[in-house]
Order: structure tokens, then sequence, then C-alpha cells
């Protein structure tokens, strides 16, 4: 019987308050998107296991909750919202004109250690740009980052920036087997496989490249192919447009940071902020995705972990957004229509109004105004 009142491994319940918090989070998000011109879209919470595995990358399969059809067809819950869009992208809307520019709100599930901001089943917003490859595309999505985050209520956050082409310029003349190692090495901040590899110790300073806009200039002298200076000329851009946004006090440059090189094509970028050890937001230019689905296409976006903003929020002290009500409405037995007629009127002026649902007297109002976390008793006798 004990598990009938649990909830599944790596899941989680949201009492009213949090509910509260965690909807007023989301409602600025998406408000924020909508100001920029992204249009929501919303795809089932499963696909097809072929879907969700067609494009290269990480092995995700073992992360993937899966289950059969009728049809004895393999479905999976969705792990993220890029690949189900990606579909969406050339299928239903393979016909409208570029960019498209699409958002999302909901949940996710990936099967993991359950760890501190790792859930099984958890939440994103986000936003996918397709269609147009350049820097200036580049710079909304990371601009649109940062301001989603200020307008959560976060202020003291950090958004890294990376260019897996800078390394993968480094890297391009080395044997595959080899490259796969450093790689591997980066992108788990093994600092120690990395050094003990055969290699020049140019490649061993990727991870410590990370400061400020200087460290473009101190990357320009390690830059020895045109594959990587094109990489730094791309976050040259990309920082200059967001001088311009006015968040560029926000971004710090780590070209140590590559995500998945099998996956992103260009620019990276996680975000973090302080007394919270893992990213509130990831995200990248990934331009050969949509080619898997058979429809070529330039690609870039983000997604924000929601869960992850609210912890941020607490060790931050930010103040929850979780409205109280503005009045407890209450009676006195015979005078249920005029309650009824009253709490109408105060509705349609926008205020928040509960009502009693059985007779009180006022003191009983009183002590249920407060425990209702009511602003205001009205008490109809």
């Amino acid at each position: 019987m004990t598990g009938l009142l649990e909830t599944p491994y790596g899941t989680r319940d949201f009492l009213p308050k949090e509910a509260a918090a965690k909807r007023a989070v989301e409602e600025k998000i998406f408000k924020l998107f909508a100001g920029f011109g992204y249009e929501e879209v919303v795809t089932p919470t499963m696909e097809y296991l072929e879907t969700l595995t067609t494009s290269g990358g990480r092995v995700i399969e073992p992360h993937l909750f899966r289950m059969f059809d009728r049809n004895n067809r393999t479905l999976a819950l969705r792990h993220e919202m890029t690949t189900p869009i990606a579909r969406l992208a050339v299928s239903r809307l393979k016909d409208k004109p570029a960019p498209l520019k699409l958002s999302y709100n909901t949940n996710v599930f990936r099967f993991r250690t359950n760890q501190p901001g790792r859930q099984c089943e958890f939440y994103q917003a986000g936003v996918e740009l397709l269609g147009i490859s350049n820097a200036f595309a580049d710079a909304e999505v990371i601009a649109l980052a940062a301001q989603a985050l200020s307008v959560a209520g976060l202020d003291d956050f950090k958004i890294c920036l990376g260019q897996v082409e800078f390394a993968g310029g480094l890297l391009e003349k080395l044997p595959t087997d080899l490259q796969t190692q450093i790689k591997t090495a980066i992108e788990r901040h093994d600092i120690v496989a990395l050094n003990n590899l055969p290699i020049a110790d140019t490649l061993k300073k990727i991870p410590t490249l990370q400061g400020g806009r200087d460290i473009l200039t101190e990357a320009q002298a390690l830059a020895d192919n045109d594959r990587s200076r094109r990489a730094l000329d791309n976050l040259t851009e990309i920082y200059r447009l967001l001088e311009i946004y006015g968040v560029a006090d926000k971004i710090t440059f780590d070209l140590g940071l590559i995500r998945d090189f099998e996956y992103y094509t260009g620019m990276v970028f996680e975000a973090y902020a302080q007394g919270v050890g893992y990213s509130l937001a990831g995200g990248g230019r990934y331009d050969n995705m949509l080619k898997d689905f058979g429809a070529a296409r330039a690609a870039t976006g983000f997604a924000l972990g929601i869960e992850r903003i609210l912890d941020a929020r607490k060790f931050q002290g930010v103040a929850e957004d979780s409205r109280a009500k503005d009045f407890y409405l209450s009676y006195a037995a015979g005078y249920e229509d005029a309650a009824i007629r009253q709490a109408a009127e105060l509705r349609a002026a926008g205020k928040v109004v509960e009502v009693s649902l059985t007779p009180q007297t006022q003191a009983e109002a009183q002590a249920s105004c407060a425990e209702k976390n009511c602003m205001e008793l009205l008490y109809v006798v």
C-alpha cells in the first residue's frame, strides 16, 4: 500500500504555491518569447522510437522511456523538444518560409540517476530558429536566453559561450581515434586524461581558454587553420551584437565548451547561476540535424530548465510570484444567492475571490480568510 502514496522514481509533485510560482515564471518567459516573434507549438508526449533516434549525436536510446503500441511499433517519451520540432518542421511546416521561429513549454522525460537538478521528468521552455545560418540569428537566441533568465527574476548568472569549430579545426588533421579521445576528454572536462594523451601542448590548452573578450585574442595565436579562425570571427561578431542587445556583461567565453561534437556545428552556450551546480540553460547551432529528417535546414536554439530556474530563484532570495487571493467571501445562512452574485461582480472586475461553500459565522469566516491566504474578508449578512 505504501507505493500508492509515492511518486515514481525521478518525478515530483508541485504543491499549490510551488505550482503557482512555476506558472508565473513560465508565463513571463513565454511572453518574452512571443515578443521576439516566436510561435508556440505543441507536439505529442510520445514519438516513434526511430524519430527520436534518427539524428546522430549522443547515444540516447538507453535514456528513453519506451513502450509499444497495438501494432507492436516501439514508442518513446520525448527526451527533449528539438527532435520533435525538427520532425514537425520538415513535415507539416515544410512549406512555411524561413525563418521558422518556434517556441515550446512542456515536460520531457529522460531515465537517469536522480541527482539534484537531474530528474526523470522535468520541464523545459525554449525556442528553435530554423532556416537562417548567421551570427545575427545566433546572437538573437543567446540574447533571448539571457533576457529570459532576467525576466524569471534572476540577476546573478553567466552565459558561457563557445564554438565547437575552434577545437574542431585544431584537431582535424589528427587520426580519427585520437580525435575521439581528445573530444571525449574535453567534453568530460577530464584534464588529466587530456594531458596524458600524445598531443601538442596547444591542444591541451583548449579547456583553459576561458574568460572575457580578451580570450579570443589569446585564442587567435593558437588558431593555425581557417576553420578555427572562422570560429573565432563568428564569436567576435556574436559578441558585438550581444553588446548592442545589452547582455554582453552576462557573457564569458569558454572555448573548451563543446557540449556534443557530433550534434553541434557552431556556437554553443550554457547558463549558470551562483549557488546552483548545474546549468540553467543550454543550446547552440545544429545545422546538420534536419538533414537526417530529409530536409537540410540551418538551425539554432536553446532550452531552459524550469525547475533549475526555480532552484536558482530560491538561492538568490527572489520573492515568490504566487499571488494571494484578493477576497475570501463568506455569508450567513440564507445569503447564498447574494454571495454568488457579489463574487461574480468582483471576478468580472479581475479579482480573485474564494467563496465559502457553507454558511459561517463572522469569526469562522475570519479564521478561514487567514487559512486560505486571502488578503481581505467580505462577509455577507
